[in-house]
């Protein structure tokens, strides 16, 4: 090794020499990845045994934006000559083909019709197949020089010879076999890009600009009946850094206006961390997660879901959100439980608001419930009698008032091991007027000696 270095050095003095570092590698080339998602949101990393390398590009649907293939290719090439890295580039109908032709021909830049690549492989040896060393090893040995003389072969010898890559990837590459590949970014539901003339720099520009997308994406959902649940906003650098923001919707929305807003308090929430740098060039606007928008009566303003009532809260909670962050402000829908503290749960789609029983049917419940309930030490007159007076954090109250009490048992069909004893619950009121919600654990002479006492929620 010392001595390839010597030769190295001898025929280039300007060579330098670093130490790989495969890691950082592996996270240049993912940024590299999402940089490359201003020209399709489906760009794969491609990794080899030796490091990273290179990425695909699935560019269908997505060419007529820049004005075809060449356009595009020529565009990429161009800014990525500009960052220092010169590219080889393919388009081809395969994943496979591409990675061959990008790397065995000697053109820089290849297109290749649909169809074709059986023809276009056949000359190109079989390392072009992205085959492990000892499976390319093994081909010379028996005389294997180019791709065509394995695509005619009949195909049992080389499966009893060989492990199935390389049969998987001959396939992959001649698409008989579909290739999945893993994106840097999930694939939306809907999208729609902006190329900029001149690179803006203000948050009220991107806002605006972001509104003006979710107008074009707002006549999609409005055809297909759903609504944006989650949003993906990316900003491109003039100098290659991507910049991306979620947003995560209380209530799927069709409207730009309240997409626009969102935007701006999400920017001015992380003005701190967000640089435009010189401005950006290229921006994003994906919906990630779409949802049904039943139809409704507009004229009608009952308080119910889906009414305007509710979609005022539901932008209320977003607003919040971007402002405040994501986990401040959350939304419940009720469980199926008697037990308090696992009777309701964060709601995960706009539907399950809707499931809450009415007041008149609920039992009575404090607003505010302490997880994990607090010790309290009661005076009662018998150990299965009402609380008379109470401590709790340090505090006497005198019980002026007390109802129940309200017997709920744990739940019988979970394990044993998880199943808690018997609780009764008291709505009790103290003499300046503040009502508590207190807990005896345990049935006195049955499944306890003492009695435990336990502060368990608060009433306004």
């Amino acid at each position: 090794m010392q001595d390839s270095l010597a030769d190295a050095h001898a025929r280039a003095d300007a060579l330098q020499i670093r130490p790989a570092d495969p890691a950082a590698d592996a996270a240049a080339l993912r940024r590299l990845a999402l940089w490359a998602t201003r020209y399709t949101p489906l760009v794969a990393p491609w990794e080899e045994e030796n490091g990273a390398d290179g990425f695909f590009l699935d560019i269908t649907g997505a060419a007529h934006l820049l004005g075809g293939e060449e356009c595009l290719l020529a565009d990429l090439r161009r800014r990525l000559n500009r960052f220092g890295l010169p590219a080889r580039l393919a388009v081809a109908g395969t994943a496979g083909a591409a990675w061959a032709l990008s790397r065995f021909r000697r053109e820089p830049v290849t297109i290749l019709p649909c169809g074709q690549e059986a023809a276009a492989l056949s000359t190109l040896p079989p390392a072009a197949l992205r085959l492990s060393c000892a499976t390319r090893a093994a081909l010379r040995r028996l005389g294997f020089r180019h791709i065509g003389a394995l695509i005619d072969k009949p195909r049992a010898p080389f499966a009893a010879r060989f492990e199935k890559e390389l049969l998987l990837r001959l396939d992959q590459a001649l698409g008989r076999t579909a290739e999945p590949l893993r994106f840097a970014c999930a694939p939306p539901v809907y999208h729609s890009v902006r190329y900029l003339p001149e690179p803006v720099v203000t948050t009220d520009a991107v806002a605006m600009l972001a509104e003006r997308l979710m107008q074009g994406l707002s006549r999609a959902l409005l055809r297909d009946g759903v609504g944006a649940r989650a949003l993906r906003l990316s900003l491109y650098r003039v100098d290659g850094e991507v910049c991306m923001i979620n947003l995560g919707l209380a209530m799927p929305t069709r409207s730009p206006a309240h997409v626009g807003r969102l935007v701006a308090l999400k920017l001015a929430r992380l003005a701190g961390t967000i640089d435009a740098g010189f401005g950006f060039e290229t921006i994003d606007l994906a919906v990630t997660a779409a949802e049904r928008i039943l139809p409704r009566q507009t004229e009608l303003t009952a308080a119910a879901d889906g009414t305007p009532e509710a979609e005022r809260c539901a932008a209320l909670v977003d607003r919040l959100r971007q402002r405040l962050g994501p986990r401040s402000v959350q939304r419940l829908r009720p469980a199926a439980s008697h037990l308090p503290e696992r009777a309701e749960a964060p709601c995960l789609t706009a539907e399950e608001t809707s499931a809450w029983p009415p007041p008149d049917a609920a039992p009575l419940r404090p607003p505010v419930l302490l997880q994990p309930p607090e010790p309290v030490a009661v005076t009662a007159l018998v150990p299965e009698g009402p609380p008379l007076r109470f401590r709790w954090r340090g505090m006497l109250h005198d019980v002026v008032h007390a109802q129940g009490p309200e017997r709920i048992a744990d739940e019988w069909w979970r394990a044993r091991n998880t199943c808690g004893p018997t609780r009764d619950y008291y709505l009790v009121e103290n003499s300046d007027g503040r009502r508590f919600w207190l807990y005896r654990e345990g049935l006195y002479g049955r499944e306890t000696e003492a009695a435990h006492w336990f502060m368990h929620g608060l009433f306004a």
